[in-house]
């Protein structure tokens, strides 16, 4: 499956984005589907993942109840919407999928090209 992240850009704290990831070549239903961040100079990290069915999420720690996963199957498509965004939460963000894994990066196949997302103080 293809994927292509947009939606990015630079706010100020306590702004809101939401990311795309757009899917081609296979349906996102068919797969476990994960959004990453990756830092500038740091690894990349685990941000959420939304299951195959049944639509269950699961957010990393640092999230706080800020961000929500959400998947249109009409659409083919994922998002991240993300709220009272903080600084801390620059980085390139990557959707990603998997047919079977968890939370890590390397339980994922496909990935996006990543979009950069700049929380000014």
């Amino acid at each position: 499956v293809h994927l292509v992240e947009s939606g990015g850009g630079l706010v100020q704290a306590g702004d809101s984005l939401t990311l795309s990831c757009s899917a081609s070549g296979g349906f996102l239903s068919s797969y476990i589907m994960g959004w990453f961040r990756q830092p500038a100079g740091k690894e990349r990290e685990f941000v959420a993942t939304y299951t195959r069915s049944g639509g269950r999420t699961y957010y990393a720690n640092f999230v706080k109840g800020r961000f929500t996963f959400s998947r249109d199957d009409g659409k083919n498509t994922a998002y991240l919407q993300m709220n009272r965004l903080e600084p801390e939460d620059t980085a390139v963000y990557y959707c990603a999928a998997a047919r079977e894994g968890g939370n890590f990066v390397q339980d994922f196949g496909s990935w996006g090209q990543g979009t950069q997302v700049t929380v000014s103080s």
